[in-house]
């Protein structure tokens, strides 16, 4: 099969089967041949951030000297992105190569009277086949959905765990509470196996907290009061995490988001629980500076942001990066946003939060190439309800990126959000 029937193929497969047990999982591992135990496995879970503590843990495995393997949904332009190693999406031939033998094992599954993997199972195989032929020492697993019931949550031996913040999203799959929520994020931590996670929400943090201790799992909870913000410019955020390890290292990250803050400082508490004595403060400083996690607060043209911000929690954290900015830096004009969702999101709160906090200048609607898409239509009304600023709704993404690149002119900043979607068709229609 060529790479494109491949991807054809993989995309397919949701019309014909449907999410499965965690031992149907195991089985499918265990005709890949993945043994468990063979990897050190770092498993994290939670609503908002998880790709960037991914992102800033395989950064810092990778500057120790570490063979890294790296799995991360959704993909935003290519699928390989969803199978990293050594901080590279492998390669269309190895893709395809890790895709027959996958393949050659769901055979095996059928036959066996077992049904044929999930898109995200399937990938998921595919993902540790290619960890373990390219022999890597650490892998880092970004939960598809919730945790207690995800694929990556069938290795019962992780090397730890790490738990980021925790919001109101996938409701009516996860529980219409914080704690319902927690809990199925909790889901991931095992007997005797650390979990390091974001407890500035104590609805979670309690939840947490219960499950660690009623597995004996060491648990380590970073508070937002820990964390000291030293400087804030255009393109960057410097901070000093407080506790007893130290309070004069002052870390960076390359981002405007605020949320990161808390990414990395996760990242790094994990990290010097894995190296102990031998962590090198000062090349890992340098080392999470220079970490640009895709369609997280990304500069991808002079003054153009794209942002995955998708669901309330993430829209908040948005906002208060946008204030605190103006608040170090002096008010940006012209402010425009470019925005779409998809329709299975609370976008009706997402866009009163964003017109209320914001106070952008000029709005710009799409509707994103997916049939999960929102409205055009319905979306430029929302904002209309809620702002008294212009709002322009485009027929084309790139009718509207057009529009919003006028209307930001060349002094002006331009905020493209709503949908990890928009960002991956926004790539594409840029070149990258």
């Amino acid at each position: 099969m060529t790479y494109q029937e491949i991807e054809r193929y993989i995309s397919e497969i949701p019309k014909f089967t449907k999410k499965h047990s965690l031992s149907h999982t195991k089985r499918f591992l265990e005709i890949l041949q993945i043994p468990q135990g063979k990897m050190k496995i770092l498993h994290v879970a939670g609503t908002n951030g998880k790709g960037s503590v991914c992102a800033y843990l395989d950064a810092m495995l990778r500057s120790e000297g570490k063979r890294t393997g790296l799995f991360i949904s959704p993909h935003l332009v290519k699928m390989n992105e969803r199978i990293m190693i050594d901080g590279v999406p492998v390669s269309d031939e190895v893709f395809s190569e890790v895709f027959t033998q996958t393949l050659g094992a769901v055979k095996q599954m059928e036959a066996e009277g077992l049904e044929h993997p999930t898109f995200f199972e399937f990938l998921f195989g595919m993902g540790m086949l290619a960890f373990s032929q390219a022999e890597a020492e650490y892998v880092i697993l970004e939960t598809g959905l919730g945790g207690r019931l995800d694929a990556t949550n069938s290795f019962e031996h992780p090397f730890l765990s790490v738990i980021t913040s925790i919001g109101l999203d996938h409701t009516e799959i996860l529980g219409d509470t914080i704690e319902k929520i927690a809990g199925e994020k909790a889901g991931i931590i095992k007997k005797g196996v650390p979990v390091f996670f974001d407890g500035s929400d104590e609805r979670s943090s309690r939840v947490i907290e219960e499950t660690a201790e009623n597995v004996e799992a060491p648990w380590y909870k970073m508070e937002k009061d820990a964390l000291k913000i030293q400087e804030i410019t255009d393109k960057h955020i410097a901070f000093s995490i407080l506790d007893e390890y130290d309070n004069n290292t002052v870390w960076q990250v390359a981002s405007t988001g605020i949320y990161q803050v808390m990414n990395a400082a996760l990242a790094i508490r994990a990290m010097r629980y894995t190296f102990g004595d031998k962590a090198e403060i000062c090349k890992w400083q340098k080392v999470v500076a220079s970490v640009k996690w895709q369609g997280r607060m990304e500069e991808v043209l002079p003054g153009v942001i794209f942002d995955g911000a998708h669901n309330l929690a993430a829209i908040r954290e948005f906002t208060k990066s946008i204030r605190l900015q103006r608040e170090a830096e002096g008010e940006i004009h012209p402010l425009i946003i470019l925005f779409s969702a998809v329709a299975d999101k609370d976008y009706s709160h997402m866009i009163e939060l964003l017109c209320r906090e914001s106070k952008a200048d000029a709005y710009v609607i799409a509707k994103v190439d997916n049939k999960r898409g929102a409205q055009a239509d319905t979306l430029a009304a929302l904002f209309r309800k809620y702002t008294d600023r212009p709002v322009y709704r485009e027929d084309t993404l790139a009718d509207a990126f057009t529009r919003a690149l006028n209307e930001k002119g060349s002094e002006g900043k331009l905020y493209c959000l709503g949908s990890l979607y928009l960002v991956g068709e926004l790539k594409e229609l840029i070149g990258g």
